[in-house]
């Protein structure tokens, strides 16, 4: 009976003392609708409770152009973050990599660079070629790459989206909304390193060559608003000016997106209103980083009996100014019936915030670690250890 009762699905609830006077994951009313007036559409969200703050035809499909390039980055960084690249790796060039036109930091064909470099590329210059490098190292090809990238979004439930490329090329059947953006951008956003690329205004590839090339960031924000540090603009004829930006300050991050501004000064205005609206009316409340043991889930016939569960993005619970309310609920739910092997990574339960029986935000935990299957001779030994036990 006792095992029967471990095995059910385990929920765990206890009071954290914290503010809260907005609930996550809900709309909120929009602010004056002149905030954004010079744009297809818009949204403003709070990163890690996923708040929409602000909204404008966030569901119109609409060509992303080089914004594309967040959903590449963040396949990049999902490959860092699963070991299955370095920053130090050196990726050779292929012919189609290199003849990649628009904007681009001119590889050559079968020159090298590192993760890091070509990364640099894509984050502040918006390079066509480094996007496609990284997509064939990754994936073998860009058509393969750009599989990956429809099945993540897919995975996101990202519905308005459909990629066809790598780089925001201009290509037919090519879209995405600004609601999947900013979901794009907050996953992007919970790997806390990828900032020291898309926030970073300046930089040089191939440095002490006579090839040395300049990289100036795209997002003017970058420099001009304190507090930006991403993540992506686009432009083509087609799409007109657009921007997925953040920034944080004191502590709260947030996530702007215009689509289809008529010149990149209304854009960067307009990103610029959205943004001094959440800081002036909103705050948060970090309850957990990333990575934050939550706790343990049971494993079947593993190399170890239990795996240690940890927070797969910041978690936050977002507030008024000046709201005072507390007795937050956490509720911790196990997958059941686990077994080997399991990768670093899986999601393994979800936690749940709760304020007065409502849900607040619901967000992943995953395995800390891989956990390999035991071979035959360790369910022997623990078989064998259980029995001596119980002697």
């Amino acid at each position: 009976m006792k095992k029967a009762i471990i095995g059910l699905l385990l929920m765990i609830c206890w009071t954290i003392p914290i503010s809260t006077g907005v609930q996550a994951a809900e709309k909120q009313a929009s602010p004056n609708a002149d905030l954004v007036s010079q744009a297809k559409s818009a949204i403003l969200i709070e990163r890690d409770t996923g708040t929409i703050l602000y909204e404008k035809n966030v569901h119109q499909k609409l060509p992303p152009a080089s914004m594309t390039k967040i959903m590449t980055m963040l396949l990049i960084m999902d490959a860092i973050d699963q070991g299955k690249l370095k920053w130090n790796e050196k990726v050779r060039a292929s012919e189609y990599a290199a003849s990649m036109g628009g904007s681009q930091i001119f590889l050559e064909p079968s020159e090298e660079m590192t993760v890091d470099e070509l990364m640099r590329g894509i984050a502040i210059g918006s390079g066509n070629d480094a996007a496609v490098a990284m997509a064939e190292r990754i994936a073998g090809s860009e058509k393969a790459f750009v599989e990956m990238m429809n099945k993540k979004a897919k995975q996101m439930g990202l519905k308005d989206t459909v990629f066809k490329n790598a780089t925001g090329l201009p290509a037919e059947g090519h879209y995405s909304s600004a609601y999947d953006m900013a979901m794009m951008a907050k996953e992007l956003l919970k790997y806390d390193e990828v900032t020291k690329y898309t926030g970073k205004y300046e930089d040089y590839l191939r440095e002490n060559t006579d090839k040395k090339f300049w990289l100036v960031n795209t997002n003017r924000l970058v420099k001009f608003y304190p507090g930006v540090d991403g993540v992506k603009t686009g432009f083509t004829a087609d799409a007109k000016y657009c921007l997925t930006a953040t920034a944080k300050k004191d502590g709260m991050r947030v996530i702007a997106v215009i689509f289809g501004a008529p010149t990149p000064k209304e854009r960067n205005e307009q990103i610029t209103k959205l943004l001094d609206y959440a800081f002036s009316q909103y705050q948060t409340h970090p309850v957990y980083k990333r990575n934050e043991v939550i706790s343990h889930v049971k494993i079947s016939k593993g190399k170890k009996k239990e795996a240690e569960l940890v927070t797969a993005e910041p978690i936050s619970v977002l507030t008024k100014k000046g709201a005072n309310v507390k007795d937050i609920q956490k509720v911790v739910k196990l997958k059941e019936n686990v077994k080997a092997p399991i990768q670093k990574g899986e999601e393994l339960g979800t936690l749940v915030l709760k304020q007065n029986g409502k849900k607040l935000l619901e967000s992943p935990l995953v395995a800390k670690q891989s956990v390999q299957e035991a071979s035959w001779w360790d369910l022997w030994k623990r078989t064998l250890s259980s029995f001596v036990k119980s002697a």
